[in-house]
């Protein structure tokens, strides 16, 4: 039996070969997914470790808890700790450490770094062995800066000039006096690091006389657990928090990891999808050699095999085409790795060198896929073939499936298909997380209980298409006819292309939907010309609402800055505005009482108001986070949304009260002239062209969550090409086996006189045919699972509604109709090319 299985594999290596490429495709998504992933963590671990390489322990500050009555606040950590941390017994060195939002403009003024990760920090001089100089000297006084030397090379700066960067809102122009290395891991993955001296950074950071953390290190002979004792014992616990230098890049390191994860899960769900593909690829290849065998293989039980040795054999076939499939896929899957690595690297995301990490999990989990998904795939077409008895075998080429076994399958679809639907419905009803999971798994039923109906559902479907065949004369007609003659073979290529429409409808009417929700919420909640904010989404120099409100032609300003406070003993966020402007700057419809902001007057989001049992009249006494006591009336309840919400409180009111200077988190406003290119210009000018800040009107807004969509979307259009890839070469699997299958029918189409363009033309339509018919049920269960979707979003996003993307559905289906062309061109060549005697003489 074992050189049977061998002798198969052998004679039918190009029959094969299709099913070799789905599973090396599936099998190298993963193993890539796997080398990217692994070699990215490692580079990120060794930079951080690196990082830490300075601080034995760091001290941040503790919390400090408030009551009812009293505002929790962070404890700070002055120049005072500082010196007791340096005295401390055992500890060399202490450093202050602060750090901000620093962005920084190359020579045309452009962002440079990843946004988030433009930092600025501190320099504590050449004795600050965590920034070694490479050039120039250390900072000293406001109009100086030290910049890390792949920002200057980026950025094309030298020692001695002058650079644009701002810190929270306004213009500097500091001069660079020197360029040092550093190992901290967000400038190796392509940020910023800009360094001023300490007291300059305590000013620009706001942050006078303090510090975000102070490093110190241990003296010889003191370990990192010794030092941090004598540091809590000398500092107190309760004032602030120390963690060991090993602590912090364990930390950095488990951080890394689980920020991974993410992305890991994301590429190996897709690649489960590949792979889920790829199995009705495999069992549609081997129910088709096991049925050109079907003779074979009853002779061989006639001769003595038993059921288990026939099954056994096909298995052992599917093993060797897994194991070469698996160790194939590893390799490709190795260079896709380190392909995904060069190609952030060419983003401008840069990782840190590194070597390519292929781990043993990454080789077993390869060749065990691999292996796994093509012997289960292969296991119901060999125990099929194993069921059937000799006797019949030998008299018929195909045994056609029994009533019985269709009534079951059909039974059995219908029982999966409903409990799927059941569920999605069910879910569509719960609120919030409740109802993801429920929706996954009808989902996930859905989609079986529809494969296990497609044999069923090809026959009418198929048949709607008639007229349009009819058109082709008889090889339109032929084409029909043998799109259904084996509903099962069918079925098992048209579900392949049907997964991936699914996902990929599905995905692009729920992002279509909620890109539509978010504009229509930015429409009629803003009725501000422009919206001012920072690029990072950070906090906004005060500044900035000043010198708007001088600047010439804007009618109307209003900031929205944030303070903590305590009501009723819980905290609540308040929001300062300008109470004169914010009627005028939002559209925010009101549910009970008047829009006045003044004085002691707020106005109170529907939800903030149901949580407190408020309404128009109530009043309510606020703790401000100076413990300053204040009571404020509520004057009306307006209807939240994502963009607006919360507690609205007069700025002139709010501002005394706040521990740290006035930042909004965005500047609305209003100009005489509406909105237009010159306006936006004006603002630009008057803000010091800041590479920071970003101006914004409402078609701005909308483009920028538009530009987010669309990115998201094409990232998973192209992850889901690989299950459409290995979909295509289904298709053309199923053909090329049914033209050697229908070898003798072909020769005798040939001799009653259809010639070779009407042979090809007919394997043309029938692919056609089977590509729509997928592609339809595809798009079917994807608008439905895109509404379902939209239901549990519409709980929480008043504005949503299902937006059905009909010309992208369109492409969608013109998509399928292609890959039912382009998978026909070999097959109908090799049809077109029989020579008619030879096969009909064909067995």
């Amino acid at each position: 039996m074992f050189r049977t299985a061998m002798r198969n594999v052998f004679a039918h290596k190009a029959r094969l070969l299709m099913t070799v490429l789905a599973v090396m495709l599936g099998v190298a998504f993963v193993s890539g997914t796997l080398v990217f992933t692994n070699t990215i963590s490692s580079a990120l671990e060794k930079s951080s470790s690196k990082g830490y390489g300075h601080v034995d322990v760091a001290v941040t500050p503790g919390y400090i808890e408030g009551g009812d009555d009293k505002v929790g606040e962070e404890a700070k950590l002055t120049d005072s700790t500082l010196e007791k941390a340096r005295s401390v017994p055992g500890a060399a060195s202490a450093y202050g450490v602060l750090s901000g939002y620093a962005a920084v403009a190359d020579q045309d003024g452009k962002l440079v770094g990843n946004g988030f990760s433009t930092k600025g920090g501190n320099y504590w001089g050449t004795e600050d062995s965590r920034y070694p100089l490479k050039d120039g000297s250390a900072p000293h006084g406001k109009n100086q800066v030290a910049l890390d030397a792949e920002t200057a090379k980026r950025a094309g700066y030298k020692v001695g000039d002058q650079v644009r960067m701002s810190i929270d809102g306004p213009v500097l122009t500091p001069t660079v006096t020197g360029i040092f290395t550093t190992d901290d891991g967000n400038v190796t993955a392509g940020g910023s690091l800009a360094l001023f001296d300490t007291a300059t950074a305590q000013q620009l950071f706001q942050k006078p006389g303090a510090y975000d953390e102070i490093d110190v290190r241990a003296a010889a002979g003191t370990s990192q657990d010794q030092l941090r004792a004598a540091l809590d014992k000398a500092l107190g616990k309760d004032a602030v928090d120390t963690e060991t230098g090993r602590q912090l890049a364990d930390g950095q390191a488990k951080m890394i990891s689980e920020s991974m994860s993410s992305m890991k899960q994301l590429l190996l769900g897709f690649a489960a999808v590949s792979l889920f593909v790829g199995i009705f690829i495999i069992a549609n290849t081997f129910t088709m050699l096991v049925a050109q065998r079907t003779k074979e293989l009853a002779l061989m039980r006639a001769v003595g095999a038993s059921r288990r040795q026939v099954t056994r054999s096909v298995l052992l076939e599917a093993f060797v085409v897994g194991a070469v499939a698996a160790v194939t896929g590893l390799a490709v899957g190795i260079g896709i790795g380190a392909g995904m690595r060069s190609l952030m690297n060419g983003t401008g995301a840069i990782i840190p060198d590194g070597p390519l990490v292929v781990s043993g999990g990454t080789v077993v989990s390869a060749l065990v896929v691999g292996v796994l998904i093509t012997m289960l795939a292969a296991w119901l077409p060999g125990r099929r073939a194993a069921k059937i008895p000799p006797v019949a075998a030998m008299n018929a080429v195909h045994a056609a499936p029994t009533a019985k076994s269709l009534i079951l399958r059909n039974t059995l679809g219908s029982l999966v298909s409903g409990v799927g639907i059941a569920a999605v419905l069910a879910a569509t009803t719960m609120k919030g997380d409740a109802g993801q999971a429920p929706m996954a798994l009808g989902a996930a039923l859905l989609v079986i209980g529809v494969f296990i109906l497609t044999p069923l559902l090809s026959r009418p479907l198929i048949a709607a298409a008639a007229p349009l065949l009819r058109a082709f004369g008889i090889s339109g007609k032929l084409a029909r006819l043998n799109s259904v003659r084996n509903p099962r073979r069918t079925a098992a290529t048209a579900s392949a292309l049907m997964i991936g429409l699914t996902l990929i409808t599905g995905l692009t009417v729920i992002a279509g939907s909620v890109q539509s929700a978010i504009n229509k919420m930015a429409a009629d909640s803003i009725k501000a010309d422009y919206v001012v904010s920072m690029a990072n989404g950070n906090m906004l120099s005060p500044d900035v609402r000043e010198t708007l409100d001088k600047t010439d032609g804007i009618t109307a300003v209003s900031g929205m800055s944030n303070a903590a406070s305590r009501i009723d003993g819980y905290g609540e966020d308040l929001t300062g505005v300008n109470g004169k402007t914010i009627g005028k700057l939002a559209e925010l419809p009101l549910k009970d009482g008047t829009f006045t902001v003044g004085g002691t007057k707020v106005v109170v989001d529907d939800r903030t108001a149901k949580d407190h049992g408020w309404k128009a009249g109530s009043e309510f006494t606020v703790t401000y986070e100076d413990g300053k006591k204040q009571r404020l009336s509520v004057a009306g309840v307006y209807e939240a949304n994502e963009m607006i919400r919360g507690i609205m409180v007069d700025s002139p009111t709010l501002d005394p009260h706040m521990t740290d200077a006035v930042s909004d988190m965005q500047v609305m406003l209003k100009t005489d002239g509406g909105t237009s290119d010159a306006a936006k210009d004006k603002l630009t000018k008057a803000l010091g062209e800041n590479p920071a800040i970003k101006i914004q009107d409402r078609q701005d807004i909308s483009n920028e969550v538009a530009q987010m969509f669309t990115l998201m979307l094409n990232m998973l259009y192209g992850l889901l090409a690989m299950a459409v890839i290995v979909a295509v070469l289904g298709v053309i699997n199923t053909l090329a086996m049914s033209v050697f299958e229908r070898q003798q029918e072909i020769g005798m189409l040939r001799a009653i006189g259809i010639d070779r363009k009407g042979i090809k033309r007919m394997v043309r339509l029938e692919s056609l045919v089977i590509s729509l018919f997928g592609g339809v049920l595809g798009i079917g269960l994807g608008v439905f699972f895109g509404w379902a979707a939209g239901e549990l979003i519409g709980k929480s996003m008043a504005t949503y509604s299902l937006i059905l993307p009909w010309g992208r559905m369109g492409v969608f289906l013109a998509l399928a109709a292609v890959v039912g062309i382009l998978a026909a061109l070999w097959p109908a060549r090799r049809a077109a090319r029989l020579n008619m005697l030879a096969a009909i003489k064909a067995e």
